[in-house]
């Protein structure tokens, strides 16, 4: 029995020695504030949003909208051979060979087209300013992601810890059976339920093992790392206990929530999108002004030849007023209107959502606080009753089940304390997001 029992905790090491193969390579020690920079460096989505913004940037500009004249040089040439006979004597022709050139120059511009053109400027810069609000709402759910992906890993670090503990502890009341069973003190039975316990606690370390694998490799997703990366994070897994002020909060969030400051952009956009619908109502006034230059060269039979030149220069003004096209004017403006109106009303369903879930987080919030501390005080209690019961098990005071009956208590109070932690730093974090404190705070 001594030599299967050493064949299983070899196993359980060389399986141990697999899992953690790839950990061995060189690491890098990763606090949180370093893990934040890190992401909004290398996100993907972060720098495709920033790209984004740039192309808006570039985007707005007076030339975009029209503001400034089209202005267009070129050349025409003409080489031509015209060979017309005579009506009277279709045998005598008349020959001609023509070669003109015509450099020339214009100038288009839309003088005015009811105010079309400002508003449309406008419009850009809107459009720039609600493109960087996305890419700061990108950048709030990537440091939010960040933070719970790095509390993540911490928290499945910590619950291979407690496992760890626990499959020691089967191992050692393993032994323990065996070496009683090889005096005569214990039964076969004995052994092998804790042989049983000792292999399903050994399972589980190794199952969690790779659990804090995955969880590091969506980590280093978040990070935009390559999944060979490895990182030690220098943080540890505990969290504060904060008080706040419902009505506090609300005011926080609706001035500074970036999807509502976003929301109050767009409903701009379609303000001026019903502006730029009316503008069609009014005249407008274009120019179209240039010059042009001709030169000429002529050959007739018989050696006769000769040449031309001409220069024009022209300006032009035209005045044009839709008076009727169907009523797809009037339809235009209508459909912005109504446009600006859901807006209006999307605006409102916003608040109250915002409103309703920052009370939720908020309550959440204080109810995990008081969870928090209960389960302190259980994982207290149950690392007290864990140590008493190890003391009494080796003095035969109670027997081998319920000693794993107090084992698998540890088990579920160290499970829940751990929980209870990542619940109060995910409420936490929600509370940051949702009153726009998440970028500033970290």
């Amino acid at each position: 029995m001594n030599i299967k029992h050493s064949y299983i905790k070899f196993v359980l090491a060389f399986l141990a020695v697999v899992f953690t193969v790839n950990s061995i390579r060189s690491q890098e020690e990763l606090s949180l504030e370093k893990a934040i920079l890190k992401g909004l460096e290398n996100n993907f989505q972060v720098r495709i949003f920033e790209e984004y913004y740039k192309s808006a940037q570039l985007n707005n500009s007076w030339g975009t909208v029209g503001r400034y004249p089209s202005i267009s040089l070129g050349v025409n040439s003409v080489n031509r051979f015209d060979n017309t006979p005579s009506n009277q004597n279709p045998d005598d022709r008349s020959e001609l060979y023509t070669n003109r050139l015509t450099p020339y120059a214009n100038v288009n511009w839309v003088l005015f087209n009811g105010f079309s053109v400002k508003m449309n400027k406008e419009k850009l810069e809107l459009l720039e300013r609600y493109s960087a609000g996305n890419s700061a709402l990108v950048v709030e759910n990537t440091v939010q992601s960040i933070i719970l992906g790095y509390y993540v890993a911490l928290l499945e670090q910590e619950r291979l810890k407690v496992l760890e503990e626990v499959k020691e502890l089967s191992g050692d009341r393993y032994e323990y059976e065996m070496i009683r069973k090889d005096i005569g003190s214990a039964v076969t039975f004995e052994v092998l339920q804790a042989r049983n316990s000792f292999l399903s606690d050994s399972t589980n370390y190794l199952l969690q093992k790779l659990n804090v694998k995955n969880a590091f490799l969506r980590l280093n997703l978040l990070l935009g790392e390559p999944p060979e990366v490895n990182f030690i994070l220098a943080d540890s897994f505990q969290t504060e206990k904060y008080t706040y002020d419902l009505e506090d909060l609300e005011q926080k969030m609706m001035s500074s929530n970036k999807t509502l400051q976003n929301q109050y952009i767009n409903q701009e956009i379609l303000k001026k999108s019903t502006g730029i619908a009316k503008s069609a109502s009014y005249p407008s006034i274009m120019l179209n002004a240039g010059t042009d230059y001709n030169k000429g060269w002529y050959d007739l039979p018989k050696d006769d030849s000769y040449d031309s030149y001409s220069f024009d220069y022209y300006a032009n003004f035209t005045l044009s007023f839709n008076l009727f096209n169907g009523g797809n004017t009037r339809r235009t403006i209508q459909q912005a209107g109504i446009s600006e109106q859901v807006g209006m009303l999307e605006i409102q369903e916003m608040k109250q959502t915002l409103a309703n879930l920052l009370v939720n987080q908020y309550e959440l919030y204080d109810i995990r606080k008081q969870l928090l501390d209960v389960a302190q005080s259980n994982m207290e209690s149950a690392e007290l009753n864990l140590e008493i019961a190890t003391e009494k098990y080796r003095n035969g005071t109670i027997n081998s089940f319920n000693f794993r009956d107090v084992q698998m208590i540890y088990l579920n109070a160290a499970h829940r304390k751990l929980n209870a932690i990542y619940d109060i730093i995910d409420t936490h974090t929600e509370l940051l997001r949702l009153t726009g404190g998440i970028v500033t705070e970290n």
